[in-house]
């Protein structure tokens, strides 16, 4: 038997697999639909692919004290945004460093208070640390200056980047100016160091109160973050 579709059954067709593909099951066994949005765009234009290296100044009072603090990235991204017009891609912010963290959250300052507390609290620092909350009986071993670099591979990394620490005073004036920052470089890791932020029509596809954010956590200091454009004007 040979079956034949009409042009009436190939447009049902279209209509209803978008339909069950949005079905799910719910725990109590009800069936519940999904919505979800797709933008589609109808043509893309000239391909963008640019990088900026931003140099971020602090916003809170110095000196460097191993505290947390948190700067708006907002704004430079949008305005780079701007410029690039792309209008369907993504943008991607790295920190550059090893005691900062990027991250998508509310930017309100009793919350960057929470956060400063928070952190400090998971991961307290050394009771040798210049923070104004260096907890007695903290140490890391990180932070035995005296004892770095302790393997060929990082005297290659410091040799690489500029000091020659097989020189006694070029090694005395290294370990003099690291800070006491464990504690800055595990939280580090913790909340990551890039995000990325897709764009959709010429905008940041963010929430209403959301905000990319620079966490400062050996600061405050000026600090450098890497922002990469990628997408179609």
């Amino acid at each position: 038997m040979i079956l034949s579709f009409s042009p009436f059954w190939l447009v049902v067709s279209f209509l209803v697999v978008p339909l069950v593909s949005s079905l799910a099951t719910a725990p109590n066994g009800k069936t519940t639909t999904k919505a979800t949005i797709t933008t589609q765009p109808i043509s893309l234009g000239l391909p963008v692919c640019v990088y900026h290296q931003v140099d971020i100044p602090t916003t809170a009072e110095g000196p460097p004290r191993q505290a947390v603090s948190v700067e708006d990235l907002t704004p430079t991204l949008l305005e780079l945004l701007a410029n690039s017009n792309m209008q369907h891609g993504t943008i991607t912010v790295i920190s550059r460093h090893t005691t900062t963290a990027i991250t998508i959250n509310e930017r309100e300052s009793r919350l960057a208070q929470d956060m400063a507390d928070y952190f400090l609290k998971l991961a307290p620092p050394d009771e040798r640390s210049e923070s104004e909350v260096a907890q007695h009986g903290i140490r890391y071993k990180h932070n035995d200056i005296d004892h770095r670099p302790a393997s060929e591979a990082e005297y290659k990394r410091c040799l690489d980047n500029g000091w020659d620490v097989t020189k006694p005073d070029i090694l005395q004036a290294w370990r003099d100016q690291e800070p006491i920052n464990a504690h800055s470089h595990l939280l580090s890791m913790l909340v990551g160091s890039s995000e990325s932020i897709p764009v959709v029509n010429g905008k940041m596809v963010l929430g209403q109160w959301q905000s990319v954010l620079l966490v400062d956590l050996d600061g405050p200091r000026d600090r450098t973050i890497g922002i990469q454009l990628l997408g179609y004007q």
